[in-house]
């Protein structure tokens, strides 16, 4: 995605809606530029189109996630992509920082299997057919697109993944955190099947607590995240030895829409 599709995109999550006339006056283009940049935006289902404005939608859940700090969340996806070489089988969490690693991977990586409970994530990706997606099956939670329950856990068991990357929604003294108890047993299930657990948390994320524990910070192996964790965060991931790995402020960006 093109860096200016990016600060659009930004704008339109504060405002929730605003004029093609004002985004091209705000990021100094003409407003055929920003016309072709909303199209781009509305295909991935980021934004929609409406009668001259480009409007930020509420009613899907896993989309405003997505849409809602985006720059940060891809730059944490792209760091934790580099961590995945070809050939590898790993498995992904709902949430957003997953879902735009599920795109990094489809698009930069060959012959990657992911495995995952989110259903958004899987069609999120589905124009991208050189990487093959497994859709664990179980009970459908339609606010997040995600499926949960012992179904997951059977389905997961079947399988061996070299990593699970999880995002996260909150963070505790005891560690990871979630805002849905099934979705926390359901990840921990699919957990057991990987060898690594690898969270995907923006920084403000990991100074906030949420409803359910997650993981424990023993059974941490890495943080990607996009900028230094406060003092007493830090202190208490090196104490149990988390590696933690920073995004860069300025990554490479891809070009596909």
């Amino acid at each position: 995605m093109h860096i200016r599709q990016t600060k659009l995109l930004d704008i339109v999550n504060r405002k929730q809606k605003v004029s093609v006339t004002d985004l091209a006056e705000a990021l100094n283009v003409s407003e055929v530029t920003i016309r072709k940049d909303l199209t781009a935006l509305e295909q991935k289902g980021l934004l929609h189109r409406e009668h001259g404005y480009a409007v930020m939608s509420a009613s899907n859940k896993a989309l405003h996630q997505l849409s809602f700090n985006y720059e940060r969340k891809r730059r944490i996806a792209v760091r934790a992509a580099e961590s995945v070489k070809n050939g590898e089988t790993v498995m992904l969490s709902s949430g957003a920082c997953c879902t735009l690693l599920a795109e990094e991977l489809a698009i930069h990586k060959n012959d990657v299997t992911i495995i995952t409970n989110s259903a958004f994530l899987a069609d999120f990706i589905r124009k991208y057919p050189k990487t093959h997606v497994i859709l664990l099956g179980g009970d459908y939670q339609n606010d997040a697109q995600v499926l949960v329950g012992p179904l997951v856990r059977a389905c997961a068991s079947q399988f061996s993944a070299d990593k699970i990357f999880v995002s996260s929604d909150g963070f505790g003294e005891q560690g990871s955190m979630s805002a849905d108890l099934m979705r926390a047993e359901a990840i921990r299930a699919m957990a057991e099947s990987a060898d690594k657990i690898i969270l995907l948390a923006e920084a403000a994320t990991l100074e906030r607590k949420s409803l359910v524990q997650e993981f424990p910070l023993d059974k941490i192996d890495c943080i990607y995240t996009d900028e230094r964790p406060h003092c007493s965060t830090l202190k208490q991931l090196e104490q149990h030895g988390v590696q933690i790995e920073m995004a860069p402020a300025s990554p490479r960006t891809h070009t596909e829409s």
